[in-house]
């Protein structure tokens, strides 16, 4: 699943297309992707000049001037296609502007999502409604972790992955982060120190600002607005990478944990 540091690229990538352009096109070409899109997303973006673009945790964010915001999620396969020379039948909505320029958004596998809400009212918006701070931004820090984590008894990657904790981590980062700290994944969350706290923070950070800055990671579906593929993959500590050597020297492990796979380092991480 696309995490933040893809869902950040594509806003990026979508930017200098979107921005202060007028949509002179908006056709939904099916009902609902993961759920139905807004019956009124046609009438009220046609003709809207985009006046800003965002995310919030792995959600992307197009502002209008008429006060609406529409909200993406890519769900599993999810991407945003830029002049494409055709479009496609998982090309499910469809942008056009004023500059002449096209954008698709493409989901083969139909979970991600589109909705449509009154941009005063976003943080309203029930996906956003209960998430934690960004973890790129002042409020995630060690003070706020340390106090989000006291008496915690869960173990720290399933706490990092908690959207009420800290909003747009997933799997992949987590697993790097903690790397990176030299921290077990099975850790008590409550039971790590305020010193150790700070490294993951800025562990965290680091790894974030990496792959943003590398594209994004591409294991199976996600490519860039224009086509290219994340390469931060190609950087990956312990991700996916069983049985081979981690930066340390010791030899990367997998084991299965809540339905997802962590990677993680014996000799490094406690």
């Amino acid at each position: 699943m696309p995490e933040l540091p893809e869902v950040e690229t594509t806003v990026r990538g979508l930017r200098p297309v979107l921005e202060g352009a007028r949509l002179t096109l908006v056709e939904p070409r099916r009902a609902d992707i993961r759920r139905a899109i807004p019956v009124d997303l046609r009438q009220r973006m046609t003709g809207a000049v985009v006046t800003g673009l965002g995310r919030r945790a792995k959600y992307g964010l197009v502002s209008t001037d008429r006060g609406d915001t529409m909200i993406f999620h890519l769900g599993m396969s999810g991407r945003w296609r830029i002049d494409p020379g055709e479009v496609g039948k998982h090309d499910h909505l469809v942008l056009e502007t004023d500059a002449g320029r096209r954008l698709a958004l493409n989901d083969a596998r139909r979970f991600g999502s589109i909705d449509l809400v009154r941009t005063d009212a976003v943080e309203a918006f029930p996906a956003f409604a209960a998430l934690g701070p960004e973890p790129l931004g002042a409020e995630f820090n060690r003070a706020y972790l340390s106090a989000k984590l006291a008496g915690r008894a869960g173990p720290i990657k399933a706490l990092l992955l908690d959207q009420r904790i800290v909003a747009g981590l997933g799997n992949i980062y987590v697993c790097e982060a903690l790397n990176m700290a030299g921290i077990a994944p099975s850790s008590a969350g409550g039971a790590i120190g305020p010193r150790r706290l700070g490294r993951l923070v800025d562990a965290v950070r680091a790894v974030l600002l990496s792959a943003i800055d590398a594209g994004g990671s591409t294991l199976r579906d996600y490519a860039q607005p224009d086509g290219n593929l994340g390469y931060f993959s190609t950087q990956f500590r312990v991700y996916g990478r069983t049985g081979e050597p981690c930066p340390c020297g010791g030899v990367v492990e997998r084991r299965a944990e809540g339905g997802r796979s962590t990677f993680w380092c014996r000799k490094c991480q406690r």
